[in-house]
This record gives structure tokens, sequence and C-alpha cells, in this order.
């Protein structure tokens, strides 16, 4: 799959093919353009679990990636990238779910929105080449606790969000590419 544009957003359910779909549009970026392929990785190995989680996404990607972790901070991280880098974010819904539990009980609509504001603004000024992968969360259910909902709620405006400020927009189902964007087309 070739894009022409250097903002590319995305989308899929858990093991849906979205991380390899993005890994590789990232090393074809960076082969195309010469550019150094950086990773950026937002999940923390807080158990077992997710430590293998981790483990087997660095053994599917393989050498030649610098790697880079923004749990919290990642607008900040993605600031620091120039036109010579190809940048993957993996991914967008674990960090919302990072500045959630980062506010505990403070956390609000207003709080999570001002950090994805601030994110997209970013990508969207960066004269780096993102790729951003994020979790499709809102083809479910409504969670019955208040604390679901407002992390679905503001998944899916996060989601809205940088599909604005993205050229291309993928979302990926059964390992499958379906084009929702392309290089400024809505």
């Amino acid at each position: 799959m070739s894009y022409s544009t250097n903002k590319a957003l995305v989308l899929g359910g858990a093991r849906s093919g979205k991380s390899r779909f993005a890994e590789q549009l990232a090393w074809q970026w960076s082969q195309q353009h010469d550019a150094k392929c950086h990773y950026v990785a937002t999940a923390v190995p807080f158990d077992q679990e997710m430590a293998e989680r981790i483990h087997h996404h660095q053994q599917q990607r393989g050498q030649g990636w610098c790697e880079h972790e923004a749990p919290l901070y990642l607008a900040e991280r993605l600031s620091q990238f120039g036109a010579d880098d190809v940048v993957l974010v993996d991914c967008l819904t674990v960090w919302l779910n990072n500045w959630l539990f980062e506010f505990g009980e403070q956390a609000s609509n207003e709080k999570l929105e001002q950090k994805v504001a601030q994110l997209a603004s970013v990508v969207k000024e960066s004269p780096a080449q993102i790729i951003l992968v994020s979790n499709e969360v809102g083809l479910g259910v409504v969670p019955l606790g208040q604390i679901s909902r407002l992390f679905v709620d503001n998944a899916g405006r996060m989601n809205q969000s940088l599909a604005q400020v993205c050229d291309n927009v993928t979302l990926v189902a059964a390992g499958l590419p379906l084009i929702l964007k392309s290089s400024g087309h809505q």
C-alpha cells in the first residue's frame, strides 16, 4: 500500500492486524524516503501478560527500529522528531487509558480532551512522517460502568480528532485494510 502524504491513522480491534499493517507501512515509508524508523510504545508492562504482549510485538518488528517509550507525554515525545524520521505510535488507546488512570478520580472529559487536542496539534504540525495506531472501541455495546463509558466516549472522540489531522485513515479487520480516508479525500 502506498501513501503520498505523511500522517496516517490505523484503526482496528484487538488482534485485528492493525499493528502489523502499521509496521509494514512505517517500514515502507522509511525505505521510500531513506528515513530512520522509530517505534513509540505507550504500554507499560504492569503484569506478566502485558510484558509478554510487549515482547511479542518487539520480536515481530525485528531489528532496525529505534524504540522509545511515552506512556503519558506522547505529544512532547513526538515534537522531538524531524523530517528525516518515520514514527510509529502504538497505541493511542493505551495512551488514553494511561491518562485516565493518571488522573484517577479527577478524570474528566475536559482533561482527556485537552491531552488529545495537544496531541492532535503536534501531529498536524510535525515535519515527521507519523503513523498512529488506535483501537476502534465504538463498535460494541455501551459499557455499563461510568469509567468505562468515559474511556469509550473519549477514545471515539480521540480517533475522530486524529482522523481529521491525518492524511490517511485505515480500518483493519481480520488482517485486511479498509481505506477510510486517503491523501486528503474525506
